[in-house]
């Protein structure tokens, strides 16, 4: 028996475009997307969808979390504000592996108006395959709760 693994994904009108692009991504990769809205490019307060996603992880009713807003900076401050949760937000790649590799991430944030589509598909990628290293990070991370 396999279980498909959940990511909640959510964004404010600012990401919703690259949202709608990375839950079907979210699926192509094999994955199972829990889209948290919104349903349209309407304005939204960015801080309610960061919420979303942060008690889906928080919940277990999701595994990770992908977060979108215009740059990517007021969901990473909205998400990182709760225990448990470590939002990291990424540019390319490299970012998105270094944070899941040494920071143990579980929510990757986006600027949906910063980063292009096929980038972030990649950080998507990346931020999904990659696993925590543990080792010498694992005293570090215990500092977070300190």
């Amino acid at each position: 028996m396999s279980t498909v693994r959940t990511v909640a994904i959510a964004a404010d009108h600012g990401g919703f475009a690259l949202k709608q692009v990375l839950a079907a991504e979210i699926a192509h990769l094999g994955f199972k997307p829990l889209d948290l809205g919104p349903e349209t490019e309407e304005s939204v307060d960015y801080p309610d969808y960061a919420l979303k996603v942060v008690e889906a992880v928080r919940q277990h009713r999701a595994e990770c979390g992908v977060l979108i807003c215009g740059t990517g900076i007021g969901m990473s401050m909205a998400a990182n504000r709760h225990r448990q949760i470590r939002a990291a937000l990424v540019h390319d790649a490299y970012t998105a592996r270094m944070c899941r590799q040494h920071n143990d991430a579980n929510v990757l944030v986006l600027g949906g108006r910063v980063i292009g589509t096929e980038v972030a598909k990649e950080c998507l990628a990346t931020f999904l395959k990659t696993a925590f290293e543990g080792a010498r990070h694992v005293k570090r991370l215990s500092k977070f709760s300190e």
